[in-house]
């Protein structure tokens, strides 16, 4: 049973589904040894920035256990 398809100005987009191509596309190149290591680097770095600006952070965030205990003069009644 075929079914008919309502009509569509352009006659490429009604028959899209039915095309298939015979063309293999290239193979992939592989990456040479630099860009390998440039990659790597690359993500070491972005990882070691990530990890100190943790480790310098952490301290400013961190809030003191108890808060210094000071007394003005004023308030010793001096």
């Amino acid at each position: 049973m075929l079914r008919r398809r309502e009509p569509v100005p352009f006659a490429f987009v009604a028959e899209a589904d039915r095309f298939r191509s015979n063309v293999t596309p290239p193979p992939r190149q592989r990456a040479s040894a630099g860009q390998m290591a440039g990659r790597w680097l690359l993500g070491l770095t972005i990882v070691a920035g990530l990890v100190g600006s943790l480790v310098l952070g952490m301290p400013a965030l961190s809030t003191p256990a108890s808060p210094p205990a000071q007394q003005s003069q004023a308030s010793q009644g001096h």
